[in-house]
C-alpha cells in the first residue's frame, strides 16, 4: 500500500464519473450526466446499463454484496446486504444486478424513527438511487460490498431519511440563486450548487480503558471524572507534534478515505489533550454529507483496530474543550463563480452583496431554526463553553466588511477593501498582505473570506440537517429579493435599497465582538436576540406556524414530516439523558460505592490497628476515615434521590413535558451525584478506584 501513488489510491473504491466514463457506452454516460446536470427523470433503461457495468466493476474489486446505503432519522447510516447469486434452472447459480435493483429497494419501514409517520404495521419503506452521488465500496474482514447512496421514502411519499429534504433543499435555493442571477444579467450560470466542508473533531483513548467505563460504552460521554492535575491550560496539545501511535491512525484514516474518494486534506492535534482533527476539501452539500458519514464510521473503525476508541460525542470530558463540526456552507455557479467572494471590488460586486444581504437577513429571521439545527443533549453541554459559540445566533463579518454594507445602506462613499501590508519587523521574510476579515472562534455563524462558517454543528450530527435549514431559509430571501430585482430599472439603486432594508431590520444579528463575554448575553438581550439554552427550549421552533410556512412554501418538508421531525427529536433528548442516569445509577452503586466501603475498610483497620498499640497519632487517619464517611452518605443520598426523580420522571407520558422533566429534574440530580463521587476520586487511593481516570484517559494513548 505504501508503493501506490495517490493518484492511483484516490477514489480507487468509488464508481465516479472517470470509471463510468470508460464502462458505460457513450450514449449512456451522456444520458445519465443529462439526469444529474439537468435533473430529468431517469431512464430505467440507462439504469439497467448502469446496473450491469456497476456490478462487473463492483465485482472484479471482489464484491460478493450489494446494499441501498442511506441514512434514516436517527442521523447514521443504515445497510442491509444482499448477494448478487442468482440461482439458474440447472441448480446452479450466476451474478446478476438489475437496473430495478440499483433504482429501488424495500426496507423495513417501521423500526426506524419515524415520529408516527410508520406504524410497527405499516412496515414497508423505499430506498431509491440518488444518483447525484457516487456508489463505492466498503471492505473490511467481513468482505466487500458494492454500497449505493440511496434516499429512505415511505410507501405514501414521506421522506424517512436525512438526504431526500437536503436534495430538495439543494434543488430549492438553486432555483432562488438563479431567479437572482438572472434579475442581475448573468446569462451564462445554468447551476448553482451548494458546497460544504465539513471539519470533524474526535478524541482518541485507549481501547482497554474505553471498556472499563460504562459511561463511555453506553452514553459516548464520561458520567464521572475529576480533572487531573494538568488539563489543557498549558495549550501545548493545539497543533503540538503529533505521536506515532496517532501518527499511524491517521495514516490509515487518509488511506481508507481516499479509497473512498473522501479528499483528506487537513489533520492535527485539537485544543484538548487526546482531541485531534480531520478536514476535508469542499464538495457538493449532497456528497459533502455523504462523505462526512464515512468519516465518522471510518473513524472508528479504524481506531478499533489500533486499539483506540473514537469518541464523537460533543463533550466526552468535562473541563476540556468538546468537540463541533464546523460546517462551510458556500455558493458557487456551474461557471466557476463563489457567490460569497467579495472581489476586488466588493461595493461594486451585486451578487455578492446581494447573497450577504440574503444569508444576513435569513439567519436573523430563522435564528431559532439554525440554533434548532445543532441542537442535541450532547451538545447542550459544549455551547456557551470557551471552546464553542454561545447558543445565541449572530453572524461575524468583520469591521470592514460591515462598515461597507453600512456605508452603501447610508448612500455613503467608502474606499475599497484593500489589504494592506503587514510589518513583521524581519528582513527575510515575505511581505505578506492583511485579510480584510479576521477569524472569530467565538461567532456561531462567521464569515470567513468567501464562505459563511456555521460553527455550533454537533461533532456526531448529520450535517444535512444544518445546511437544509440554511439552503431553505436563505433561499426564501432570495425569492423576496428577486421580486425587487426583476424589471428594476436602476440595478445598483436596488441593490443598495436592498442593503439598507436589510441592515435596518436585521442587522441586529451582525456582531463581530467576543461571544464568549457576559457582556454579549446582555446585548444579544437588549437586541432581542433568543438564547435558546437548552435543546428542549428551541425543538418547538420546528412546528411553530413560521417555520411551517417556510418549509411547506418551498416544497422542503411537509407539515406532516415537520411534526415527525419534533416527535423524533423529543424522544431523542430524553432517551438519551434517560440512557445517561440510569448508566450513572448502575457504575455508582455497583462500581464507585462498593470501591470507596472497601477503602474506607482499610482505613478503619489501620485507625484500629494503630488505636490498639497506643502510641501513634492517628489524626490524620481519623480525618480522613470520617470525611470519607461524610462524602460516602452524600453518595447514597445523591444516589437515593437521582433514583427517585428519575423514576417520577420516566412515568411521565411521551412529549415535551417529559424532556422538560428530565431536564429540569433529573440533570441536575446527576451532576449533583457526580459532584460527590468526583470529589472521593480525589480521596480514594486510586488502585482501588474501579475506572480509568481522566488522567489514563486523556495523557496515557
Amino acid at each position: 500500500m505504501e508503493n501506490i501513488k495517490l493518484s492511483e489510491l484516490f477514489s480507487k473504491n468509488v464508481f465516479d464519473d472517470k470509471v463510468m466514463r470508460e464502462r458505460l457506452p457513450k450514449s449512456t454516460y451522456k444520458q445519465l450526466h443529462k439526469t444529474i446536470d439537468e435533473g430529468l427523470e431517469l431512464d430505467p433503461s440507462v439504469a439497467e446499463v448502469v446496473a450491469n457495468a456497476m456490478k462487473d466493476w463492483a465485482i472484479e474489486h471482489g464484491a460478493t454484496h450489494f446494499t441501498h446505503w442511506f441514512q434514516p432519522m436517527n442521523g447514521r447510516t443504515a445497510e442491509k446486504h444482499d448477494s448478487f447469486l442468482s440461482p439458474t434452472s440447472d441448480g446452479r447459480v450466476i451474478m446478476e444486478f438489475s437496473g430495478k435493483e440499483l433504482i429501488k429497494g424495500e426496507a423495513d419501514g417501521s423500526s426506524f424513527p419515524s415520529g408516527g409517520l410508520r406504524q410497527t404495521f405499516e412496515a414497508r419503506g423505499y430506498t431509491v438511487w440518488d444518483c447525484t452521488s457516487p456508489a463505492f465500496l466498503k471492505e473490511d474482514i467481513s468482505g466487500v460490498a458494492l454500497c449505493i447512496p440511496t434516499v429512505f421514502y415511505s410507501h405514501t411519499g414521506e421522506a424517512l431519511d436525512k438526504k431526500a429534504p437536503l436534495l430538495r433543499s439543494m434543488e430549492v435555493i438553486e432555483e432562488a440563486a438563479l431567479r437572482v442571477l438572472r434579475a442581475l444579467g448573468d446569462t451564462e450560470s445554468k447551476k448553482v450548487i451548494t458546497t460544504i466542508g465539513a471539519e470533524q473533531e474526535y478524541f482518541l483513548v485507549d481501547k482497554r480503558q474505553y471498556q472499563q467505563r460504562k459511561d463511555l460504552i453506553f452514553t459516548g460521554r464520561t458520567l464521572f471524572g475529576a480533572m487531573p492535575p494538568k488539563g489543557q491550560e498549558m495549550e501545548d496539545h493545539y497543533y503540538g507534534s503529533i505521536k506515532e501511535k496517532i501518527g499511524k491512525f491517521m495514516r490509515e484514516i487518509d488511506i481508507e478515505l481516499w479509497k473512498l474518494g473522501v479528499p483528506s486534506k487537513t489533520k492535527h492535534n485539537e485544543v484538548a489533550p487526546a482531541q485531534h482533527e480531520l478536514a476535508p476539501i469542499f464538495a457538493t452539500a449532497n456528497v459533502a454529507s455523504d462523505q462526512n458519514q464515512l468519516v465518522m464510521e471510518v473513524l472508528q473503525k479504524v481506531a478499533n483496530r489500533h486499539d483506540l476508541a473514537c469518541l464523537l460525542h460533543e463533550k466526552p470530558f468535562r473541563g476540556v474543550n468538546g468537540s463541533g463540526k464546523h460546517d462551510n456552507w458556500s455558493l458557487v455557479t456551474d461557471t466557476g463563480i463563489n457567490l460569497f467572494s467579495p472581489g476586488k471590488q466588493p461595493k461594486e460586486n451585486l451578487s455578492f452583496l446581494i447573497f450577504l444581504a440574503a444569508t444576513i437577513e435569513a439567519v436573523d429571521k430563522h435564528a431559532d431554526l439554525l440554533r434548532l439545527s445543532a441542537a442535541t443533549a450532547g451538545n447542550d453541554h459544549r455551547l456557551g463553553g470557551n471552546e464553542a459559540p454561545p447558543a445565541i445566533i449572530s453572524i461575524f463579518l468583520g469591521d470592514q466588511l460591515t462598515e461597507l454594507l453600512y456605508h452603501i445602506a447610508r448612500g455613503e462613499e467608502m474606499d475599497d477593501l484593500t489589504k494592506e501590508v503587514m510589518e513583521m519587523g524581519v528582513a527575510t521574510l515575505p511581505k505578506l498582505k492583511k485579510e480584510v476579515t479576521d477569524r472569530n472562534r467565538t461567532s456561531p455563524f462567521a464569515f470567513t473570506g468567501n464562505k459563511f462558517e456555521f460553527r455550533m454543528f454537533p461533532s456526531s450530527g448529520c450535517i444535512s440537517e444544518a445546511n437544509v435549514i440554511m439552503n431553505t431559509m436563505v433561499a426564501e430571501t432570495l425569492h423576496e429579493f428577486a421580486d425587487k430585482l426583476e424589471g428594476a430599472e436602476d440595478l445598483q439603486k436596488a441593490v443598495n435599497r436592498i442593503v439598507r432594508h436589510a441592515l435596518k431590520n436585521h442587522g441586529r444579528i451582525i456582531f463581530n465582538g467576543n461571544g464568549y463575554s457576559e457582556e454579549w448575553v446582555e446585548e444579544a438581550a437588549r437586541r432581542g436576540l433568543p438564547n435558546y439554552t437548552s435543546t428542549v427550549d428551541v425543538i418547538p421552533a420546528l412546528i411553530s406556524q413560521k417555520s411551517i410556512d417556510l418549509f411547506s412554501k418551498l416544497k422542503v418538508f411537509s407539515e406532516v414530516e415537520l411534526h415527525s421531525r419534533y416527535e423524533i427529536l423529543i424522544e431523542e433528548y430524553y432517551k438519551t439523558i434517560n440512557i445517561e442516569a440510569r448508566t450513572m445509577l448502575s457504575m455508582a452503586k455497583t462500581q464507585i460505592m462498593p470501591a470507596v466501603i472497601n477503602y474506607m475498610t482499610q482505613v478503619a483497620q489501620n485507625v484500629s490497628i494503630m488505636t490498639s498499640l497506643e502510641k501513634f497519632n492517628i489524626d490524620a487517619q481519623s480525618e480522613m476515615l470520617t470525611e470519607l464517611n461524610t462524602l460516602l452518605n452524600s453518595l447514597k443520598r445523591a444516589i437515593d434521590e437521582l433514583e427517585i426523580v428519575h423514576k417520577e420522571t420516566i412515568q411521565i407520558e411521551e412529549g415535551l413535558e417529559k424532556a422538560q422533566a428530565f431536564r429540569n429534574n433529573v440533570l441536575p440530580k446527576m451532576e449533583a451525584l457526580r459532584e460527590v463521587a468526583d470529589k472521593l476520586e480525589t480521596i480514594v487511593d486510586e488502585k482501588i478506584w474501579p475506572i480509568p481516570t481522566y488522567s489514563e484517559l486523556l495523557f496515557r494513548v
